[in-house]
């Protein structure tokens, strides 16, 4: 039986000092090997060639770079031997992503050793120089050679059916952007497949902790770790409440007075809210960041209920500011222990749109628009206004009674996610895209907020509950469809987009 590592021991420091805290939404830049393709033959023959295509090669490389990434460049491969070379250069370079350049026609055999081995994604660049070949120019130049020469600079195509065939048959798996090497629609999609490479990563080093069990019955969200951690690389760690109560009681005056500044700053505190319960609010918050350093988190899911009048209870009842507090700061925490929701709330704050914990509340035929919401804690950076601190005297469907968040998220466009567990036992993201609409909301201390969807209520939610998903999804602002899309093809997980 291994050692055990509790919190605060060297196992944990070691999570921490290795770069695994997980509370960051990016993990720094994505390191991107990149090379372009080319036939050794062709640069005796025709002059200049070569050049040419170096210098669209370089151009791609310092636009990546002037993005923030992490450019690895092995030059252009026009030979078996240049082929391993960059292969070699790539795995010393422990590069994460391979974008490689079709800058004219190229063997294959040249081609797939680059990537063979290097077991990460591949995207294809099929970018021409221009839209379109200068005809009149080019048939003027009346040289065949030179003719020859220009047309192979613009003969991106002709390599593609070739290297797609082969990687096919090599099980090599690959993306393709087609466009032009000023393309923005192409550069926009590099750069999503970028970024879904980076969250990718996020997933893989976060840590995220299980604080108590599941809500008693609630079979839909009830999921097995084991798969979090093949689907997404996600490393799972079980909490203990007894640890999160010998921290609250560690606090200091000082340390509640501190939280309670914060408090003050990031909501619109009810006038209504008790001295002691702000107090009682502040030392768990105080108590939730320990426990979050202590074990390196990048995100937790939790329910507890404890016994009625237990120091259990009396802590689990008083989270809901701190784990709003640390779902903001990029840790997003997930009630009634829904783990695939918390997974949904990292990616979607990895992609920079937050990402609140929610769930249908109410269909509001007349506006055409459904209620969403959760009790407990939101994603405050993402809120309409000032969330506000309100004092509720019971949690509806809990035990209890302490201080809650009453927010809406921010109108405009907004993306639902989220992570399904299927009968077969495989992960799907579920997407939809929506606006998040001005109007009236139940004013009941739980994040609440209005939002339309294309196909209308009826039509959302028929297609939405279709897939199978738990009743919580994740909420985040702009619509990035087509960037999840994009980490679950990185990720080789379904995707399904409803609207």
């Amino acid at each position: 039986m291994p050692a055990k590592s509790p919190a605060g021991s060297p196992l944990a420091a070691q999570h921490r000092t290795a770069g695994v805290t997980g509370g960051s939404h990016v993990s720094g830049a994505v390191r991107v090997g990149i090379f372009g393709v080319g036939l050794e033959t062709y640069w005796s023959q025709f002059a200049g060639l070569h050049d040419r295509l170096e210098g669209y090669l370089g151009s791609i490389a310092d636009t990546l770079a002037r993005g923030g990434v992490d450019v690895v460049n092995a030059g252009l491969v026009d030979t078996d031997a240049r082929a391993a070379r960059a292969s070699e250069i790539f795995a010393a370079g422990r590069v994460q992503m391979i974008l490689l350049y079709v800058s004219t026609y190229a063997l294959s055999s040249t081609v797939l050793p680059v990537v063979q081995y290097a077991h990460v994604p591949v995207v294809v660049l099929n970018l021409q120089p221009e839209k379109a070949i200068d005809y009149e120019r080019f048939n003027a130049l009346g040289d065949r050679g030179t003719m020859t020469g220009e047309w192979l600079a613009f003969c991106q195509a002709c390599a593609i059916p070739e290297i797609a065939s082969v990687f096919t048959r090599a099980g090599v798996p690959f993306q393709q952007v087609t466009g032009t090497l000023d393309d923005p629609v192409a550069w926009r999609e590099i750069h999503e497949w970028v970024e879904a490479t980076r969250v990718a990563d996020v997933m893989r080093r976060n840590r995220l902790g299980i604080l108590g069990h599941y809500y008693n019955g609630m079979l839909d969200v009830y999921t097995d770790p084991t798969q979090q951690l093949a689907a997404f690389g996600t490393t799972v760690v079980h909490l203990e409440i007894d640890a999160l109560k010998i921290l609250r009681r560690q606090v200091s005056g000082k340390e509640a007075e501190a939280k309670l500044t914060e408090i003050r700053h990031s909501f619109e505190v009810s006038p209504e809210c008790p001295g002691p319960e702000l107090d009682r609010a502040a030392r768990t918050a105080c108590a939730l960041d320990r426990l979050v350093a202590e074990n390196a988190l990048g995100g937790m899911a939790y329910y507890y209920e404890g016994a009625p009048g237990s120091e259990e209870e009396d802590l689990i009842t008083s989270v809901i500011a701190g784990n709003s507090l640390l779902t903001a700061r990029h840790i997003p925490v997930a009630g009634e222990c829904e783990v695939k929701n918390a997974q949904a709330m990292k990616i979607m704050d990895a992609f920079g749109a937050g990402g609140s914990f929610s769930e249908f509340y109410a269909m509001d035929f007349a506006d055409d628009v459904i209620l969403m919401g959760h009790d407990g804690p939101g994603h405050i950076g993402i809120a309409e206004g000032k969330p506000k601190l309100k004092p509720l005297g019971v949690y509806h469907g809990k035990p209890g009674t302490g201080l809650s968040v009453e927010m809406r998220v921010k109108n405009g466009p907004v993306t639902l996610l989220a992570v399904v567990q299927t009968r077969e036992g495989s992960i799907t993201l579920l997407v939809a895209e929506g606006e998040s609409v001005p109007g009236p909301i139940l004013e009941i201390g739980n994040t609440n907020s209005r939002y339309r969807f294309s196909p209308g209520v009826k039509g959302f939610i028929d297609a939405w509950s279709k897939e199978g998903p738990a009743h919580h999804c994740a909420i985040g602002v702009g619509h990035i469809a087509s960037r999840l899309r994009k980490l679950a093809a990185i990720t080789h997980l379904a995707f399904v987009q409803v609207c």
